[in-house]
């Protein structure tokens, strides 16, 4: 019997995730889910059919977005954010409060030491200080969503 061999692009093609759906307002999506068999069936819940796919954005999803809206490069809008991130973090770090507008505040809050349980043994342990990152959403943020 021959060893079944696989290549690295067969790895990959297995692997390989389908494109990210095109993004629909809510009109389009109402209509999608209206015409769904679930919502054709009588005595069944539009609730029931399931939930449309989370689309996660990142750093690059962005930039292209920030370089088509205002006619630059993918490489300075890439750059321009990314120096964006890189002052949050350095004010964080130095200790300040970070306002942006519409979007909220964001700021470095300092946890004290305490007891807590381990949840497997129910052995108390000490729980050391650290430093943890809060943000409060502005008002037009929550009125958004």
């Amino acid at each position: 019997m021959a060893a079944k061999t696989t290549t690295k692009a067969a790895v990959r093609g297995a692997r390989r995730l389908p494109p990210n759906p095109p993004s629909t307002s809510g009109a389009q999506l109402s209509r999608r889910t209206a015409n769904s068999p679930a919502a054709k069936m009588p005595g069944k819940a539009a609730a029931k059919s399931p939930a449309p796919a989370t689309v996660t954005v990142n750093l690059k999803h962005l930039s292209a977005e920030i370089a088509e809206r205002h006619d630059m490069a993918k490489k300075q809008a890439d750059a321009v954010l990314t120096n964006v991130f890189e002052m949050l973090v350095t004010h964080l770090k130095s200790g300040h409060r970070v306002r942006i507008g519409g979007l909220g505040i964001l700021e470095v809050k300092n946890r004290a030491a305490r007891m807590g349980r381990n949840p497997a043994t129910g052995v108390a342990i000490q729980i050391k200080a650290s430093k943890k990152i809060a943000f409060r959403a502005a008002k037009e943020l929550k009125d958004a969503i």
